[in-house]
């Protein structure tokens, strides 16, 4: 749910209820006053829709809305309508979350769908939409959306707070929705089902070549893609993402700035990367939007149709797959940078067969980092077969033609208060599949949380321990690189501390020997972010990063960081190979299965969802509630310790009210209640 201010909530209001959807005429005897009767709760019906995969709001919504005493149906992310359309008589509001910018495509059969409801006289809940709903915010966009049939609109930052005094004003003098019927049959839950068997072994060519065909049916550009030996051909005459990063490594170029930008329309994006270009940027990449990811392609279609329609995109990003490679061969070879291809797919396949084919050099994701923090349900197997195709066919281009492709490792997960130690083992296995499927470059990622010395042994112990990992298996001659993303979790909503944490975080990434910093705009807070906010942002970055210069890190600190995380990594890892039989592939599925790799805010059923955490005294973030994490006992005191520190200073229960402290934590950044940054 979204808006800075409540009074802009206040006008986001939309029309008065229509006749018959306020109480019954006749009201249930427990609907008289609070002081004759206890009222039963009201229930909220709460979810995201369509591909959108963020869950961190959710979540701290979700628990907002049971602390204030609200029964609340929690159907996660990646709904469709018809879902809360089901549940909706048997609720009181219904809230539904979009982040990408696609709420008109998703909600393109609302009005058709309420006036259904309302022809049988169901019970009329309040809706309420809340996100980034447009991808340019626009104020027509929030009208259309009203004049739907919604309650409100939230189409900017909204705190906890103002959206529990709304609801309770808008319920005020309602009657609760009906209890009854409320069941599995009206609040499903995901099917699970055994994934593909997946094993370490690099897949052969015969079982790749053959499923490769598949994978090009699925949508008609796929038979560009087809000849590896016409792509080998053009792939090496493009600048090489893995030849940028290696003059980073060596120290011949300073490192790189990457912005996160992509647009529908073709000449749009051409032309920011000439802007890109201009501003001095050596490496750029493709922004998939939500709908390829979600492997709707026929949407991602109809998207840029409306794009091409209206001169100005629709989509939140640019649909690779439908331009196919004909069209990005053009753009790469105008623009003459090296190109990656970033998105969070589902299925990722396509997705790299048309961006290796059409000259790009680097490929983001991973098993782990595009499915836990992303999906609602989606076997671990069925990622890792997945993400083994892209890896092998990775590893091909290298082996039958000499070209070495870069394969990013996704490091920040959900990128809300992630303990270090569960980013790095993340990103190491997933450094180690694609390794043995081929692989001879990978960037590992990391996400950034705020307390300098922390997020500098996190970095400087993801490469040190890929090279000791990498060596130990085997693999000699793979190039390792280092991505700091810029803080990913919510922004402030001040554009002044928004534009001192870019710059800041810059210096971080610079201290930590990063090869590649993915790029923050001041506007995070406010918008889908404009050509401009990204060359902002960028100015900021080069800005901080000179900086580190005169900048002298807490190097004690920063020891004793490193040698917590090592404990932590080699217990996690250990676990993992234990269960896993010494498998890596195995013990990714086990060890979730088990809860030894456990995701905060993950929105997956194949997450167990028991680990909490929070920050200590001096900003660090630290587990509230280790859950089944295989932790030896003096690493598990020692966060317990740091965390009773801060509860005691916060004037909170370390057993009771550690929920308080998630909360504050997550809202902090946006509610702007931090001094400087880093937190310290």
């Amino acid at each position: 749910m979204t808006s800075s201010d409540p009074t802009q909530a206040q006008a986001r209001r939309g029309p008065p209820s229509p006749p018959g959807s306020g109480a019954p005429a006749e009201s249930p005897a427990w609907a008289t006053t609070r002081d004759e009767r206890v009222l039963p709760p009201h229930t909220m019906l709460l979810g995201g829709i369509g591909g959108d995969s963020h869950s961190v709001g959710l979540a701290i919504l979700r628990q907002a809305l049971q602390t204030a005493g609200y029964r609340v149906h929690y159907l996660g992310i990646q709904n469709r309508l018809e879902a809360f359309f089901r549940a909706a008589p048997f609720c009181s509001a219904v809230l539904i979350s979009n982040m990408d910018g696609h709420a008109s495509h998703y909600l393109r059969e609302f009005p058709e769908l309420i006036a259904q409801h309302r022809a049988r006289r169901e019970h009329a809940p309040l809706w309420y939409l809340g996100g980034n709903i447009h991808v340019h915010g626009s104020a027509s966009q929030v009208r259309e959306i009203l004049s739907m049939g919604f309650a409100r609109v939230f189409p900017s930052f909204v705190d906890v707070e103002t959206v529990l005094q709304l609801l309770e004003n808008d319920l005020s003098g309602r009657a609760p929705a009906s209890l009854h019927l409320v069941g599995a049959e009206i609040f499903p839950q995901p099917a699970h089902h055994p994934g593909q068997v997946v094993t370490d072994a690099r897949v052969a060519l015969t079982c790749f070549h053959e499923e490769r065909l598949g994978v090009l049916e699925q949508w008609k550009t796929g038979h560009e893609a087809k000849d590896l030996v016409d792509n080998a051909r053009f792939l090496r005459e493009q600048p090489s993402f893995s030849r940028a990063q290696a003059l980073v490594s060596t120290g011949e170029r300073p490192l790189l700035l990457q912005p996160r930008a992509g647009i529908a329309l073709l000449e749009g994006q051409l032309e920011m990367f000439r802007r890109f270009k201009r501003q001095g940027l050596r490496v750029l990449s493709y922004q998939v939007d939500s709908l390829t990811r979600q492997g709707d392609y026929a949407g991602a279609a109809e998207g840029l149709r409306a794009s091409q329609n209206a001169g100005a995109s629709t989509l939140n990003g640019l649909p690779v797959v439908n331009y196919g490679v004909g069209p990005l061969r053009r753009v790469i070879s105008t623009i003459g940078v090296p190109l990656q291809t970033r998105h969070s797919a589902r299925d990722p396949r396509l997705l790299a067969e048309i961006s290796y084919a059409s000259g790009v050099t680097s490929f983001e994701g991973g098993a782990i980092g595009y499915n836990i923090p992303y999906y609602r349900d989606y076997p671990l197997e069925d990622a890792i077969h997945a993400w083994q195709h892209v890896d092998r066919l990775t590893g091909l281009y290298h082996e039958e033609f000499g070209i070495v492709l870069d394969r990013e490792l996704f490091g920040p997960l959900t990128a809300t208060l992630i303990p270090p130690c569960l980013a790095l083992v993340a990103t190491l296995v997933e450094a180690v599949l694609a390794i043995q499927q081929g692989v001879k470059c990978v960037s590992l990622g990391y996400a950034e949380q705020g307390n300098r010395a922390q997020d500098i042994a996190a970095m400087r112990t993801l490469r040190q321990m890929a090279h000791e990992m990498a060596h130990h298996l085997g693999y000699r001659d793979v190039q390792i690189n280092t991505v700091f993303h810029q803080y990913m979790a919510a922004f402030p909503g001040s554009h002044a501390r928004a534009e001192a944490l870019i710059e800041h975080s810059a210096t971080t990434a610079a201290l930590a020997g990063a090869t590649r910093i993915i790029t923050k705009t001041p506007v995070e807070a406010l918008r889908i972010p404009s050509v401009e906010d990204n060359l902002r942002g960028i100015a900021l970055a080069t800005r901080g990063v000179a900086a580190a210069a005169g900048v002298s890190p807490d190097e004690p600190r920063i020891a004793r960081e490193v040698s917590m995380l090592r404990a932590e990594v080699d217990d996690l890892l250990d676990s993992l190979l234990r269960c896993g039989g010494g498998s890596f592939t195995r013990g990714v599925v086990e060890a979730f299965r088990c809860g030894y790799l456990d995701v905060p805010f993950s929105p997956s059923v194949h997450n167990r969802g028991l680990v909490a955490t929070a920050r200590d005294v001096d900003g660090a973030v630290r587990f509230l509630n280790a859950g089944n994490l295989q932790l030896r006992r003096e690493v598990r005191e020692f966060h317990r310790d740091r965390m009773q520190d801060r509860m005691h200073a916060e004037g909170l229960s370390f057993e009771k009210q550690g929920y308080l402290l998630v909360e504050r934590d997550v809202m902090r950044i946006p509610r702007n209640q931090f001094d400087h940054w880093p937190l310290a």
